[in-house]
């Protein structure tokens, strides 16, 4: 079996080759992520889920982001919509454009794409990636990415608080 290729990025956001998952983790580059907000259709709360405990990176946390590396050839959106799908079983719902923020903690250095969809239909999660999830009234989250202890992935607190200082 062949292994994905990912898209390699520069430190400032352009894409400049590809490799695969495994060297650009071993080595640290530069990659991106294409990553959702899927809040309730009311706008009131964000789905969260736990992440499979074997995941390669911050793996057993919770993240309020669907989403995932950008592959060789995909833009972000395109991962984004890929992402929501393949995650939490979402499909055809519209994706809104948010922000880019930079995640720069070596060995990880990260562009992260974000998006927002509404939905208020059903969710399945992908076995592999995702333990559990529910909903949580923005309120909670916000009070959970303010907490340092709390068990967010540590790029997605930053993009979730990067949100509410834009957004809410």
């Amino acid at each position: 079996m062949r292994e994905e290729l990912v898209a390699v990025y520069d430190e400032h956001g352009a894409v400049t080759g590809s490799t695969t998952r495994a060297d650009m983790r071993a080595r640290g580059l530069w990659h991106a992520t294409g990553e959702v907000l899927l809040r309730s259709g009311d706008g009131e709360s964000v789905y969260v889920h736990r992440r499979s405990p074997d995941k390669d990176v911050f793996g057993g946390l919770w993240d309020c982001w669907a989403g995932g590396v950008v592959a060789a050839g995909e833009t972000p959106a395109e991962c984004a919509f890929r992402e929501l799908g393949e995650e939490l079983g979402v499909h055809g719902a519209a994706l809104t454009p948010l922000f880019t923020h930079v995640f720069e903690q070596p060995p990880l250095r990260c562009h992260n794409f974000t998006f927002e969809a509404h939905w208020d239909g059903p969710i399945a999660h992908q076995p592999e990636e995702i333990v559990e999830g529910h909903w949580l009234p923005l309120a909670d989250l916000r009070a959970w990415a303010e907490d340092a202890a709390s068990p967010l992935i540590p790029d997605g607190r930053a993009g979730i608080l990067a949100w509410f200082r834009r957004y809410y």
